[in-house]
């Protein structure tokens, strides 16, 4: 039986919003891929070290960490029973023998004291209910001088390419959706910065880090999917279809300009993270 604190997130990641991300990873990958050179880049991971990934969802992260650390393991972790399911065909399907999925709340799972090098996320523990409980139980994880490299959200400039492109949407998004609570919990870097310290981390480093995201091949596909997140899906079920076409339709005409050849490109931001458990 899973030991699980998160409950109202393992509810909202087991249900329709966690199955919405494991058939579509391609699409939620191209969001975010264009960060993770960064995100490596300071994990700094070697060749024989012991990895978690926490939040792993579809494993797009755990995967690509498994490389890098071709004579170690990588281990990702996520409360999601259809993401884990996704993830562990795809690394089946890429012949990747050295990672290894297990569902589980990271914020209270015994992974064992001080069995891993690093731990990385990409935007997984943004969703603790107790963001110190929950960053104390990955320190214990980490072998002394192990290293944390995280992404987490910033908050939004009205100014922003996805904000003018979804300008349309901007009334109708009132409330997060059931998997969505919690998403903006560390966009302070003051109060990043106090629970990584009260969690017994060290060396804290923080940067935005800037990168086109790839909504989808054209401006078509792009606005389906973003009508199709969990969290405007949620906030436009009230609305009949001939309504939410033509938000889709607005949606689309003003993603026309990013259109490039390698698809629907928008300007991003996030925030990188770094601590070591001492």
């Amino acid at each position: 039986m899973l030991n699980i604190a998160n409950t109202q997130q393992a509810e909202a990641w087991n249900g329709w919003e966690g199955k919405l991300w494991a058939d579509n990873p391609r699409y939620y990958n191209g969001m975010l891929d264009g960060f993770n050179d960064a995100l490596f880049t300071a994990a700094a991971i070697q060749a024989d070290d012991q990895l978690l990934d926490v939040g792993c969802g579809t494993g797009r992260t755990t995967l690509l960490a498994a490389g890098r650390a071709s004579r170690g393991t990588a281990l990702g972790i996520d409360l999601s029973a259809p993401m884990l399911e996704r993830a562990r065909a795809d690394a089946a399907a890429q012949g990747v023998h050295n990672a290894v999925f297990e569902q589980g709340d990271a914020q209270v799972h015994a992974f064992g004291d001080a069995k891993y090098d690093v731990a990385i996320s990409r935007g997984g523990v943004m969703f603790f209910a107790d963001l110190v409980a929950g960053f104390a139980n990955i320190a214990r994880a980490l072998r002394p001088g192990g290293r944390l490299a995280i992404i987490t959200s910033v908050p939004s400039s009205p100014d922003g390419d996805y904000a003018r492109a979804t300008a349309a949407l901007r009334d109708h998004m009132r409330r997060p959706s059931p998997a969505a609570q919690g998403m903006m919990s560390m966009t302070d870097p003051t109060r990043i910065h106090q629970v990584l310290t009260d969690a017994g981390f060290t060396g804290i480093g923080m940067t935005i880090v800037e990168a086109m995201e790839n909504l989808g091949r054209d401006a078509t596909e792009a606005a389906t999917h973003i009508c199709a997140m969990g969290p405007v899906r949620y906030n436009l079920s009230h609305l009949d279809e001939p309504a939410i076409a033509t938000l889709r339709d607005t949606i689309r005409d003003a993603l026309r300009p990013h259109e490039t050849p390698d698809g629907v490109q928008l300007r991003g931001k996030v925030r990188l993270t770094t601590a070591t458990h001492p």
